[in-house]
């Protein structure tokens, strides 16, 4: 029997054929590795809110059908890769049905598309009900009122005359249930201790007062600061030609074009991170956000080459050494030192050099792990050919 006080997370995860069995495709198609837009299902004037000029789309659809959750879900993430060229986009939205079989409108996850000169990539604002509201990339359950089951929709579309349309290699969902009160004893030893990862030092910090148009670096680039320095482990990044709008000055470009390309225009803010997950499918990664139930899962990462972002929300004094207090920030977990403290580079720190850092490991994992700190959400990047690793037996699979 599960423990009621125990956090719980799935993750569920369509990209292969097979895993569309219950789905319903409206002029779209699994072919070559990807869900493409084959037949247009219908026609639509597309009002971008952000500035740029109303086009007409042609779409096609597809939905996931019903998934029932093992467990009573209070949050929903969904995240994805896709490739979206120029005049393309994405719109992915989430359903959920209750436990009186009740079931929610359809709610807009997001407006995804990799650039911003033809649309704008968006979440939307303003979306609450009796069955829970979105929290820009979240679906928050209303107290009392968790979800049973949901549906996924994908619309995949391409401004008329658009040569080529979407191509989604990956869609997850990941739910979970987080009890306020939960406080689990530190996590032993799971194979990754003595092991870290090289991956490089960039501070958010040197970036303060770039691009205000995409909320300013400094302490608001965060995220994008972390997915870069991800993407870079992975030999990946933008060309220079790419990054040729950047001042030349700059001595990590990488990261100020991450921001412009994760920036979430109706969010004002670059701390998405379905859209940090979706990012990185340009070089060919795959990202997703999930949530994990100990630092003894997240080490199984560490052990096959994955370095892990995490998110944290704390006080002074909770994590030794932070000396700051953040609404919230994010942390890549990039292994442990031989006694099991968890090593991390910290974006928020005043130089390059300063980013490596070692925390000790049970007060990290309960800040980590606390439904007020971060209920143990993360994401993270893969090459398609790199395993992931084995979940843990006698658990839901979580990523």
């Amino acid at each position: 029997m599960n423990d009621p006080f125990e956090p719980r997370a799935v993750l569920h995860r369509w990209s292969e054929a097979c895993h569309f069995s219950d789905a319903t495709f409206g002029g779209t198609a699994w072919s070559d590795g990807a869900l493409r837009l084959e037949d247009p299902e219908g026609q639509e004037a597309f009002v971008d809110q952000h500035g740029h000029a109303t086009l007409d789309w042609d779409y096609a659809t597809c939905s996931t059908g019903w998934r029932e959750l093992p467990f009573p879900a209070q949050e929903l993430i969904p995240s994805w890769t896709a490739l979206t060229p120029a005049g393309t986009r994405l719109m992915v939205g989430l359903r959920v049905r209750d436990a009186q079989g009740d079931t929610s409108p359809w709610y807009v996850m997001a407006h995804w598309t990799s650039g911003d000169d033809v649309v704008h990539r968006t979440t939307v604002p303003g979306q609450a009900d009796p069955f829970g509201t979105v929290d820009v990339d979240v679906f928050v359950a209303s107290p009392g009122r968790p979800a049973l089951a949901y549906e996924l929709e994908v619309r995949l579309a391409r401004a008329q005359g658009a040569p080529e349309g979407p191509a989604v290699r990956t869609l997850c969902l990941a739910a979970s249930s987080t009890p306020a009160d939960h406080r689990r004893a530190v996590s032993g030893p799971a194979g990754a201790w003595g092991k870290v990862l090289d991956v490089p030092l960039r501070s958010q910090e040197v970036h303060t007062g770039h691009s205000p148009q995409w909320d300013g670096g400094g302490e608001a680039w965060s995220a994008p600061t972390c997915t870069a320095m991800l993407v870079e482990y992975f030999g990946y990044g933008p060309t220079d030609d790419e990054t040729a709008w950047i001042d030349p000055a700059d001595t990590a470009p990488q990261v100020d074009f991450t921001a412009r390309a994760v920036y979430d225009y109706a969010y004002k803010g670059c701390g998405n991170w379905a859209f940090n997950a979706a990012y990185p499918a340009r070089y060919g990664l795959r990202g997703l956000v999930t949530r994990l139930r100990s630092l003894g899962e997240l080490e199984r990462f560490i052990c096959a080459g994955i370095p892990i972002a995490t998110a944290q929300s704390f006080r002074i004094g909770e994590l030794a050494g932070a000396g700051y207090s953040p609404a919230g920030s994010i942390k890549i977990v990039c292994g442990f030192t031989d006694d099991g403290d968890v090593v991390v580079n910290d974006p928020l720190s005043a130089t390059d050099e300063d980013v490596r850092r070692t925390y000790p490991r049970g007060e990290f994992e309960r800040v980590w792990l606390s439904a007020s700190g971060g209920g143990g959400v993360v994401y993270f990047l893969y090459p398609p050919d790199l395993p992931l690793p084995a979940h843990v037996p006698g658990l839901d699979p979580n990523w």
